[in-house]
């Protein structure tokens, strides 16, 4: 490795890369890596809709800055500004 490759900020070792290897070459058990699913969990009983919204610059700079100040991602904060619009 020339760069320190992370994994969430954790550095990667050349032993952690051994122990990938050798569980890669004992293989892998199928049908347990398909029962864990794909892609984002559900937040709720049924599928969530993806709905389209154009912002502004301006507009998606303050969205940001909120999130980050909420330590929220910017869907969190939309649904709770609707949630608060609706109650």
């Amino acid at each position: 490795m020339t760069k320190r490759e992370t994994i969430n900020g954790v550095p990667i070792t050349e032993e952690q890369i051994s122990e990938w290897v050798a569980e890669a070459e004992t293989g892998y058990d199928i049908q347990a890596l398909k029962k864990r699913g794909r892609g984002r969990p559900g937040r709720g009983a049924e599928p969530s809709q993806v709905v389209a919204l154009r912002l502004t610059s301006d507009e998606l700079a303050a969205l940001d800055a909120r999130a980050a100040r909420e330590h929220k991602t910017r869907s969190e904060l939309i649904r709770d500004a609707l949630a608060a619009y609706a109650a």
